[in-house]
């Protein structure tokens, strides 16, 4: 049986090399997703390039409290502790949520397809009420965006602390989304240590070797960049290298897998 893995590149407009290798790689059905981070100076010029291949991809909002744009934003490590305290402002965070959400909108003509976030932040207590909130509030009457859930991480990568500490903060995640209705993956992979000594073409195999149907893989590929502001700009040339090559081509084929857009969970009958 054919698998659909939903292969999505997160970070699309944090520069132009990463959004460049992005385009390429969907271009060449190697992604069915990507999400943006809405933020960006780059994504008012980007949006009418990936509106053009929304046909192909689903193209999602990359909900962000801790890259730097026009703004200071606080660490992870903030956020982490403040959300485990439940110490972060509710309405403060919604209307956050919104703004991204409507500058999303704005230069894209649409609601995204799906939300997730950068560094996982959408799935911290606090954080996740606020952005169903939000949410809900501009939806309305539109179907409702599918959403990342990393409480269903499948494969701890290369870091198992890493895994642990993420499956923790963002414990019952899946289940509050589930609730209001939001549908999820039963699946989702990707993480890893994003080091340049990291084997990603092994972890890819370890990956697709494992997934179900309907899986989710978040990946960050770009184009070669000397970006001092990336932390990850070294990892993202070898992803791209890695998801462009025939290799990946053949790995799928291996493994059954079909790079395809979300499909939700088929309705149960009553």
């Amino acid at each position: 049986m054919t698998k659909r893995l939903t292969l999505c590149a997160d970070d699309f407009a944090q520069s132009g090399s990463i959004s460049a290798g992005i385009l390429q790689l969907i271009d060449a059905g190697r992604l069915s997703a990507t999400s943006v981070l809405s933020q960006s100076p780059h994504w008012p010029e980007l949006a009418g390039e990936l509106k053009a291949r929304a046909e192909r991809v689903d193209v999602g909002l990359h909900f962000n409290l801790t890259h730097p744009f026009d703004a200071p934003v606080k660490p992870l490590s903030h956020w982490l502790m403040k959300s485990q305290l439940r110490q972060l402002s509710l309405a403060t965070l919604r209307d956050e949520a919104l703004t991204q959400i409507d500058r999303f909108a704005d230069h894209f003509g649409r609601l995204p397809d799906f939300v997730d976030g950068h560094q996982h932040v959408h799935a911290l207590p606090v954080i996740r009420d606020a952005l169903f909130d939000a949410i809900l509030r501009r939806w309305q009457q539109n179907p409702l965006p599918y959403l990342r859930s990393p409480d269903r991480l499948g494969h701890p990568g290369d870091n198992r602390l890493k895994a642990l500490v993420l499956r923790s903060v963002c414990t019952n995640f899946d289940d509050q989304a589930r609730e209001r209705g939001f549908a999820t993956s039963p699946w989702f992979g990707g993480m890893y240590s994003l080091s340049p000594q990291a084997d990603f073409p092994g972890l890819m195999q370890a990956w697709l070797a494992k997934i179900p149907d309907r899986a989710l893989i978040m990946c960050h590929p770009g184009l070669p960049a000397a970006d001092a502001s990336d932390p990850i700009a070294a990892s993202r040339g070898r992803e791209f290298d890695y998801l462009a090559g025939g290799a990946f081509a053949e790995l799928c084929l291996k493994h059954r897998v079909s790079i395809a857009r979300f499909q939700p969970e088929p309705a149960v009958a009553a």
